[in-house]
């Protein structure tokens, strides 16, 4: 299983793209695609047919992915946009950094 710098839950912001400035919370992410469902940004339409579950049919706004090089963590300490690294911890254990301040997310 391939490591990413995000994971499910995290607070993150969006550096280019048309969604290049906001901000949400990691919803998904697909690891063999490098891609992240995060709420609010890349929002497309799709149209539904109707169907026994859902007999009006319609067009719904849905999320899709985005690739995770186009997101950067939010640091929780400051609320800014940080790199991150990985680093031991004293049981040996991987942890993320924040390399703006050093703290551990």
């Amino acid at each position: 299983m391939k490591k990413l710098h995000i994971k499910k839950g995290d607070t993150v912001k969006v550096i280019s793209g048309n969604s290049k400035g906001k901000t949400g919370v990691v919803l998904e992410v697909v690891t063999d695609k490098n891609r992240a469902v995060v709420e609010g940004v890349n929002v497309v339409t799709k149209h539904v047919k109707p169907s026994a579950t859902k007999p009006e049919g319609g067009i719904e706004k849905t999320e899709a992915a985005v690739h995770v090089s186009n997101l950067m963590l939010v640091d929780p300490a400051t609320g800014e946009a940080t790199r991150t690294g990985r680093k031991l911890d004293d049981k040996g254990k991987l942890q993320r950094y924040s390399k703006k301040t050093g703290e551990i997310i």
